[in-house]
């Protein structure tokens, strides 16, 4: 039997084939979760459409993570043709390109507030929107973290602070959820080329650097992380919560 045959997956984050969110949905396809996904605009809507048909998936919803009354939609749509939910995606994260290029100490106060919302408040808004379909039989719930949650990497600035929120956030929400069944974590995941990653400055320079100190001699691949996701989002972690796992290459065990 496959690991997710009958389960309902929610996916946030998929903003075309490179996305590290498409890559887990690929795994939990292939492992027999039926997929729902979701689109903060009409570009990542067209985008995203396709690649869900390609799974034989016609659940693709607008959901702005900002928008309190869209998540509450999202919800409501999933709850009257799932009636549950076993797993969730958060792979969602933003902040404004100058307050990536500037000192971090130029950040500007709407930037910062951007950032943190965006990519951290998230999180706790997907989990609560997403718990009373979790209550009966519990679930998982796994976001994406990053190095620089935990050490100053050149031009994150902010999204660094931000990714530091997120995975306590992860903890805190885990020590809430626990007693529900419903258990929390977050992959640190090394540098991939993504949408997201593009726009962080000299980011090529930055897969170099990790390639040539990792220990394991390589960037990680989408694959890598979507494998480690798996093992996360099912069963298979039954008794493990609250934890931010780096995968990596080895890469943040090094020091200078």
């Amino acid at each position: 039997m496959k690991l997710f045959e009958g389960k309902k997956a929610l996916i946030f984050g998929v903003a075309n084939e490179r996305s590290i969110a498409w890559g887990i949905a690929q795994k939990l396809h292939e492992e027999g979760a039926e997929l729902a996904f979701t689109y903060v605009n009409q570009a990542i809507e067209k985008r995203l459409r396709p690649l869900a048909e390609s799974l034989g998936c016609s659940h693709v919803y607008p959901c702005d993570v900002q928008n309190d009354q869209e998540i509450a939609n999202l919800y409501s749509e999933l709850g009257a043709k799932w009636g549950k939910i076993d797993a969730l995606v958060h792979s969602v994260a933003f902040a404004n390109g100058d307050d990536l290029k500037c000192r971090f100490v130029d950040t500007s106060r709407a930037g910062f507030a951007l950032a943190l919302d965006v990519s951290a408040y998230s999180l706790i808004a997907v989990a609560r929107g997403a718990l009373p379909l979790m209550k009966e039989n519990g679930g998982t719930i796994l976001t994406l973290s990053y190095l620089g949650a935990q050490r100053v990497v050149q031009n994150y600035n902010v999204m660094g602070v931000a990714k530091a929120a997120l995975e306590s956030s992860v903890r805190y929400l885990a020590a809430d959820l626990g007693q529900e069944k419903i258990r929390v974590n977050a992959i640190s995941a090394g540098p991939i080329k993504t949408l997201a990653a593009a726009g962080i400055p000299n980011f090529r320079e930055l897969l170099g650097s990790f390639e040539q100190r990792s220990p394991l001699r390589r960037n990680v691949t989408q694959d890598d992380v979507a494998k480690s996701s798996l093992f996360y989002l099912s069963d298979l972690s039954s008794g493990i919560t609250g934890e931010t796992t780096y995968v990596d290459c080895g890469y943040n065990i090094l020091g200078l």
